[in-house]
């Protein structure tokens, strides 16, 4: 794993410099209901990495086979600081769920259809991974403005913060069953967590 002590912050000025520029979509914001509460709450315009941040945007490609893979196995602080070496942070939870459901509280990213391996690198019926794939590989299950991978393949930390010292993170992995990678299903882990299935998709106000 390459180190993420790095002094060096990168912004959307200079992603044109790299191999492969991380691209940042719009998604307006807006009040919803979130939680077991339904309390309403508003989010702000945001701009979001369309996928998990990957070795490539990282410009950490000879350190992997394949640089498209995402960046996976950091903590939540290493997490924070990848965040801020692209520009962005890490999205709250009620963000993470906003952007993945959007105003009509889609049930998955893509929608309300039920899951199949196309929509999603999921752990399903006779449908197994042992690892992370490349992100982007799952284009039928993009939200309507693009973002990919928010279903599957690895977890996605956010800043709210939990009881005993975790962090939410939201969307599954390629190990998850279909149900966790709802847009409304909660998971926590510990800060210090390092996993080969949680990775880091950065946000920023619009």
């Amino acid at each position: 794993m390459h180190s993420t002590d790095t002094t060096r912050t990168a912004s959307a000025d200079d992603e044109d410099t790299r191999a492969s520029p991380l691209r940042w979509l719009p998604v307006p914001g807006g009040s919803g209901r979130f939680g077991d509460a339904a309390r309403e709450r508003a989010v702000i315009d945001l701009l979001v990495a369309a996928t998990p941040l990957t070795y490539q945007h990282l410009n950490w490609a000879d350190e992997t086979p394949d640089p498209d893979l995402p960046v996976v196995e950091v903590d939540h602080a290493q997490a924070v600081r990848l965040a801020a070496d692209v520009g962005g942070r890490l999205p709250t939870s009620t963000e993470w769920e906003w952007i993945a459901a959007g105003r009509q509280r889609r049930t998955w990213p893509w929608g309300d259809d039920p899951w199949r391996p196309d929509l999603a690198r999921l752990r399903g019926v006779e449908v197994e991974h042992t690892r992370c794939g490349p992100v982007g590989a799952h284009p039928a299950g993009a939200t309507p403005e693009g973002l990919l991978d928010l279903a599957g393949n690895c977890w996605e930390w956010t800043s709210t913060p939990t009881m005993g010292h975790g962090y939410m993170i939201r969307g599954g992995s390629y190990a998850s069953p279909p149900l966790y990678a709802r847009c409304t299903f909660l998971n926590a882990v510990h800060a210090e967590c390092r996993s080969a299935g949680i990775g880091v998709r950065p946000v920023r106000p619009a």
